[in-house]
C-alpha cells in the first residue's frame, strides 16, 4: 500500500469515526472529506469516496495524517505542532457553534442533564477533550481521618510554580486571547505557546445578571469537569455576586456542583487574571464530609449552618431559600475579610494587603441549596514564605502548587514527576538501597525513611499500595496546612470565636 493510499484510508476512516459519533451528518461526508484534505495542502485521488472507512481508535487516525505532515514538511515534529495540526483536522469535523447551541438548546428543553451529556460526549469525541491522554492519569482513593480522599497523577498539565502564578496577576495583558479561559479562544488555531482552539464549544449563560460562559476543561480532573467563565477578562473576585452565581447556575443545571477558586495569591487556584468557577457531575470527599458541629447565625435561624469535619476549614450552610444563603454568606465573607485573631495566627491585613478570602462551593441536596464557605487566608512569614496557611515545605516534595477549589473538595491533582518518582523510590526502598544518594529521589528520603519504621515488612507485593495509602496521607496532612483553624481543641474554639463575631 502506498503512503498515498494510507492517508487516504485515514481520512476515510476519520469521516466514518465523525458521522459513528454524530459529529456530522451522512450528508456531510464529502464536504468533511474535502475539508481535511485542504488542511492537509493535499489533493485526494481522483476515484477517492468519502464513502467506507474502517472502525479504528482516534488516536491511530489522526497519527497516520500526522506522521505524513511531518514527512511532507507541513508541520515540525513537536508535540505542540502536532496539537495544533490535529486540533485544526478535528475542527473540520466538529459542529459549528450555532449548530451545537441548537442541538444543546433543543435536549436542554427536555432535560439538563441530557444537555450536558450532549456536550460532554461532543467535548470527548471531538479530541478537545483528548481521551487517549487522560486515561493515562494515576487516580485512587486514599482512607484518611477525615474520610476517602480522591488522589490522582495528572500527566497532561503541567506543575506550576506559586510564585508564577501570583506574578501573572500583575503582567499586562498583550497578546490575544488575553488568556485560556477567554471566550475569544472559540475556534482560535492557537500557536506553539497557545493550544488550538478550533474544536472547543461554548454555551452562553447569564449568572447574575452577567454574561458568563461554560466550557469543558479537556484536562477532566473528575467526570464532567466543566469551567465557567466570565466574558470579560476581569480577575477573581469573590463577592455577594459570587454567591448569586453560583446560585444562578444550580438554578440552571442542579444536578452539578459548581465552586469557585479563592481570590488572593497562594489561595486562588492556578489563573487569577480572569473570573471563573468550576463545576461538574461529580461527588467530591467534602460533599460526603459530617458536620463536626452544629452552629447558628443571630436572624438567620431558618438556614442550618454547621462546621464540617475537614482538614480545612468550612462553613456549611442550607436552606431552600437562595436569597437567605446568599445574604448570610456576604454577612460571613464581610466578616472574614476584616477579621483578625492572633491567638491563631490569623491577621486580616499587613498594611493595605488583604489576606482574608472565601472558596465557596454549592450544590443542591435533596431538593434543597447547600453552600460550603472554605475560609482562607494567605499570609506569609520567614518561615513559611509560600504560605503559612499553604503546604509546608516537608510536604513539596509531593504537593508544592496552591491549594485550589478542586483540592480543598479532597481531590488531589498531583504533578506527573511524581510516577517516575514513586517507580524509582519503590525500586530503592526494595532493594534496600540509598535514597539520599539519588538525586531524582532524594527530596523524597525523609518520608521514606518514615514508611520504612512505619511497616514491618515491605515487599514487592504490598509497596504499590504502602506508597499510594501514604500519599493519601500527605495529601490530608496538604489540607490541614492549609486550614486556619487547625483540628485541635484550640482550632475548635478559635473557629467558634470568629462564627459569634458575625453579624
Amino acid at each position: 500500500m502506498t503512503k498515498m493510499q494510507n492517508v487516504e484510508n485515514a481520512v476515510r476512516d476519520l469521516v466514518a469515526y465523525a458521522v459513528r459519533c454524530e459529529l456530522i451528518v451522512e450528508e456531510e461526508r464529502t464536504f468533511a472529506a474535502n475539508s481535511i484534505w485542504d488542511v492537509l495542502k493535499l489533493e485526494p485521488s481522483f476515484d477517492f469516496s468519502a464513502e467506507g472507512g474502517e472502525e479504528k481508535p482516534l488516536e491511530e487516525i489522526l497519527k497516520v495524517l500526522l506522521d505524513d505532515a511531518v514527512e511532507r514538511g507541513i508541520i515540525d515534529g513537536g508535540i505542540a505542532s502536532r496539537d495544533l495540526f490535529d486540533t485544526r483536522i478535528m475542527g473540520c469535523i466538529t459542529p459549528r457553534p450555532g449548530e451545537f447551541l441548537k442541538t444543546f438548546r433543543e435536549k436542554y428543553a427536555r432535560d439538563p442533564k441530557e444537555a450536558t451529556d450532549y456536550f460532554y460526549k461532543l467535548s470527548c469525541d471531538s479530541d478537545y477533550i483528548r481521551r487517549y491522554r487522560i486515561c493515562k492519569d494515576r487516580k485512587w482513593v486514599s482512607s484518611t481521618s477525615y474520610g476517602d480522599l480522591d488522589i490522582t497523577i495528572n500527566l497532561s498539565k503541567p506543575e506550576k510554580d506559586p510564585k508564577a502564578i501570583a506574578a501573572a496577576l500583575n503582567k499586562k495583558q498583550e497578546s490575544y486571547p488575553k488568556c485560556l479561559l477567554c471566550h475569544e479562544n472559540e475556534g482560535y488555531a492557537g500557536r506553539l505557546d497557545h493550544p488550538a482552539r478550533q474544536t472547543i464549544r461554548l454555551v452562553p449563560l447569564t449568572l447574575a445578571g452577567g454574561s458568563w460562559y461554560m466550557q469543558y476543561s479537556p484536562y477532566v480532573y473528575y467526570n464532567e469537569h466543566c469551567i465557567v467563565l466570565s466574558g470579560d477578562h476581569t480577575p477573581m473576585k469573590i463577592s455577594r455576586k459570587t454567591f448569586e452565581s453560583l446560585f444562578d447556575f444550580l438554578k440552571e443545571f442542579p444536578h452539578y456542583t459548581i465552586g469557585s477558586n479563592a481570590d488572593l495569591p497562594i489561595v486562588g487556584g492556578s489563573i487569577l487574571t480572569h473570573e471563573h468557577y468550576q463545576g461538574g457531575n461529580y461527588v467530591f470527599a467534602m460533599a460526603k464530609a459530617d458536620v463536626r458541629q452544629q452552629i447558628s447565625f443571630k436572624g438567620f435561624e431558618d438556614v442550618k449552618a454547621g462546621i464540617l469535619h475537614w482538614p480545612m476549614s468550612v462553613i456549611r450552610l442550607d436552606g431552600r431559600d437562595p436569597e437567605r444563603l446568599i445574604e448570610l454568606a456576604d454577612r460571613i465573607l464581610t466578616a472574614w475579610r476584616g477579621y483578625s485573631d492572633p491567638e491563631v495566627e490569623i491577621y486580616a491585613k499587613t498594611e493595605d494587603t488583604p489576606h482574608n478570602t472565601i472558596t465557596p462551593i454549592a450544590r443542591m441536596r435533596d431538593g434543597a441549596f447547600e453552600l460550603d464557605l472554605v475560609l482562607r487566608n494567605n499570609r506569609t512569614s520567614e518561615e513559611y514564605p509560600l504560605g503559612i496557611f499553604h503546604p509546608h515545605q516537608e510536604l513539596h516534595h509531593i504537593k508544592k502548587e496552591n491549594i485550589g477549589l478542586i483540592e480543598v473538595m479532597g481531590l488531589a491533582v498531583l504533578p506527573a514527576r511524581l510516577l517516575g518518582e514513586m517507580e524509582e523510590l519503590k525500586a530503592v526502598m526494595l532493594a534496600g538501597g540509598d535514597i539520599r544518594s539519588n538525586e531524582k529521589i532524594a527530596a523524597h528520603a525523609d518520608w521514606a525513611e518514615e514508611i520504612r519504621k512505619k511497616y514491618a515488612d515491605i515487599n514487592s507485593s504490598n509497596i504499590d499500595k504502602i506508597i499510594e495509602d501514604e500519599i493519601g496521607l500527605v495529601f490530608a496532612k496538604v489540607l490541614e496546612d492549609a486550614g486556619v483553624y487547625k483540628d485541635t481543641e484550640d482550632g475548635h474554639a478559635a473557629f467558634l470565636r470568629f462564627a459569634d463575631s458575625v453579624q
